[in-house]
């Protein structure tokens, strides 16, 4: 069993920010592969399925984002899974639109959703892919800009690249992260 988060908060008021880029790659994910994130569970929205051969759980934490560890946590206890069975989602300020990262590990880089899921887990080693949003314009606050909306120019680089993103979900959970990370990082826009 696989557990794979998109971050994110909830609210009509923040669909379309940048900020819930994890969302919206989950929900792509969940198309692709035909599973409903209906369920209300682990202080989240949960489905279960099948990709790529692996069971799995697609999860969008409901505890706002900087309280996402609480609801990753309670769903790892429940399935007994590995820190390295936990793949997470969410954006990234210092890559272009758009442009993914996949790590291993690693700090939280300031992020408040990743800080609160290694203070939950108690360790920064499960595998995690960064998806762009863009470098915040000087004289911005970091608040204002991640809560803000994405332009139309961005939306239309944002869907294929949130396909991107669920191939290297596939290929972490077909192969492993490390062929993931050759064949994902360092590549731009498609």
């Amino acid at each position: 069993m696989k557990l794979i988060v998109g971050l994110g908060n909830p609210g009509l008021q923040y669909d379309g920010t940048r900020h819930n880029i994890g969302f919206e790659a989950l929900d792509k994910l969940a198309d692709i592969h035909h599973i409903s994130v209906n369920r209300s569970k682990f202080k989240a929205l949960v489905g279960e399925g099948t990709i790529g051969g692996e069971k799995v759980v697609l999860m969008k934490p409901q505890t706002y984002m900087n309280l996402s560890g609480e609801a990753i946590a309670a769903c790892k206890s429940w399935y007994k899974l590995e820190n390295e069975d936990i793949i997470i989602m969410y954006d990234d300020t210092s890559l272009g639109i758009g442009d993914i990262r996949i790590r291993k590990n690693g700090s939280s880089g300031g992020h408040n959703g990743i800080k609160s899921i290694i203070a939950h887990l108690s360790t920064e080693v499960f595998p995690r892919i960064k998806i762009g949003v863009g470098q915040k314009p000087n004289g911005w606050d970091l608040g204002d800009y991640v809560l803000g909306k994405f332009t139309d120019d961005d939306k239309k680089v944002l869907d294929p690249r949130l396909k991107v993103v669920c191939e290297a979900v596939e290929t972490m959970l077909k192969k492993d992260v490390d062929t993931a990370m050759n064949n994902y990082n360092g590549k731009t826009r498609r």
